[in-house]
């Protein structure tokens, strides 16, 4: 943490950066109602992916890795779906990610790596497929 720098700049910086990652829709809870949420907020998204030297696409990418070797698949699809609505990546690239993983994280997983690829691909050309056709 930086010299002068409060819990509350520290929430703020990263409550912004979090809904940079996930959206505005994204739920938060308010300061204090959960001691997990506020430490997310003014660790992971205040301190680490506010760091300036990757951006948030790189930094995606590499959390996207090392969910799959997780097997965190649940979490990595709401990566896929975020990347995909944000523009951070194509349908063909969200792809292509699924398939350089798939070695990595083993055949029996990757049903489920699959899986989760395909369905945020599906909901995203859904969701567009859906505006193209009230904006017409």
């Amino acid at each position: 943490m930086a010299t002068g720098d409060s819990e509350q700049s520290r929430r703020e910086r990263g409550l912004a950066k979090y809904r940079e990652v996930y959206g505005d829709d994204a739920f938060v809870f308010e300061a204090g109602q959960s001691a997990f949420f506020d430490l997310m907020l003014s660790q992971l998204f205040g301190e680490v992916w506010a760091r300036s030297v990757l951006e948030v696409p790189q930094r995606r990418l590499l959390v996207m890795g090392v969910l799959a070797a997780q097997r965190a698949f649940d979490t990595l699809g709401i990566q896929f779906s975020r990347c995909l609505e944000s523009g951070e990546l194509t349908v063909e690239q969200v792809r292509e990610v699924a398939i350089h993983l798939i070695p990595y994280v083993g055949y029996p997983s990757s049903s489920d790596l699959y899986r989760v690829s395909e369905v945020a691909i599906g909901t995203y050309e859904k969701a567009h497929r859906q505006q193209e056709g009230t904006n017409e």
